[in-house]
């Protein structure tokens, strides 16, 4: 194995909800309503995406410039106050930074990111750190993953993903990386999306050296 990329929201941070939360609140501001499946059309999706999402399908008035920036800064505003990290995050990422070099590929904004790095130990951990905003398409193209391999100047076929979305899970699909699935119980992904795991834990207390050394020998 040459290295390990993980995903953001939901592998490391415990946001999935908050993201919910902060739009959902915004719908109900503007008096819209939530439409059937909203929430799954824009997680794990890039900017770009599901502020134009909110500005169409749900119709929240401003641009989606505009949106995409009230959105981020309540986010911002509850990180800054109290990161959510996921239980094991840290320690997990600690255990396979002892063998392989580590990336992060998120959907969130950059802001959040450096967020995130700066406020925790994963900073000082992840070599490399990418936002969707920052290459041609978002999840579930392949590009922020295929940008995080080539920074780390890894092979696809010798590099895992970690990721816990439908959106994430056909991303790291589509760069022909090696897929954990680390599923949320309250978001879960798609069974079509969940297939192309090579492997599935059911927390990150289960992400060890040795687990990864079993995927690269055919094991799971």
């Amino acid at each position: 194995m040459q290295a390990v990329i993980f995903d953001l929201d939901g592998v490391l941070i415990d946001s999935e909800h908050l993201w919910d939360e902060v739009r959902r609140d915004i719908a109900l501001t503007a008096d819209r309503p939530w439409p059937a499946g909203a929430t799954q059309a824009m997680q794990g999706v890039s900017t770009a995406d599901w502020s134009q999402y909110m500005a169409t399908t749900i119709g929240i008035p401003g641009t989606p410039e505009v949106i995409a920036e009230m959105v981020t800064d309540s986010l911002a505003a509850r990180y800054r106050s109290k990161l959510p990290l996921m239980a094991g995050a840290i320690e997990a990422v600690e255990r396979l930074a002892t063998r392989w070099p580590l990336g992060l590929a998120s959907a969130s904004p950059r802001l959040l990111i450096d967020i995130v790095l700066a406020s925790s130990r994963l900073g000082g951990l992840c070599e490399v750190a990418a936002a969707t905003e920052e290459v041609a398409a978002g999840k579930p193209a392949p590009d922020v993953y295929n940008e995080v391999v080539r920074r780390l100047g890894a092979d696809p076929a010798q590099t895992v993903a970690v990721e816990d979305s439908s959106n994430g899970l056909r991303a790291a699909g589509a760069a022909h990386l090696i897929v954990v699935a680390i599923p949320q119980p309250g978001f879960p992904p798609a069974a079509d999306a969940l297939a192309l795991a090579t492997a599935r834990a059911g927390a990150l207390d289960e992400l060890t050296t040795d687990f990864i050394d079993r995927l690269m020998a055919g094991g799971r």
